[in-house]
């Protein structure tokens, strides 16, 4: 399992940010891959509340953070749960 903390892609992002992902990951901790679709909204509408947007290189920084140590089919899970969660974000936007 990796320590997230010193991931190169955390160097230079915003505080807040980085506090956002703490949360997330803290979060995610033994949860399946279907349970963190609720996890990931969350982390999405409190970086809105805030008026922060994540890039796509922040995403992926983020979905690597949490399907690390799950298997292949919770990965799968996560991915597919993402990408419902961006399509309806989307439609709300």
């Amino acid at each position: 399992m990796m320590d997230w903390t010193t991931h190169p892609g955390m160097n230079n992002l915003d505080p807040l940010k980085r506090e956002i992902i703490r949360t997330a990951a803290k979060q995610v901790q033994g949860k399946s891959g279907n349970q963190m679709a609720t996890v990931m909204m969350a982390l999405i509408t409190s970086a809105r509340k805030h008026n922060i947007n994540f890039s796509p290189e922040e995403m992926s920084l983020i979905l690597e953070i949490l399907k690390d140590g799950k298997s292949p089919d919770e990965q799968k899970q996560i991915d597919n749960m993402v990408s419902m969660i961006i399509n309806v974000i989307k439609e709300n936007s």
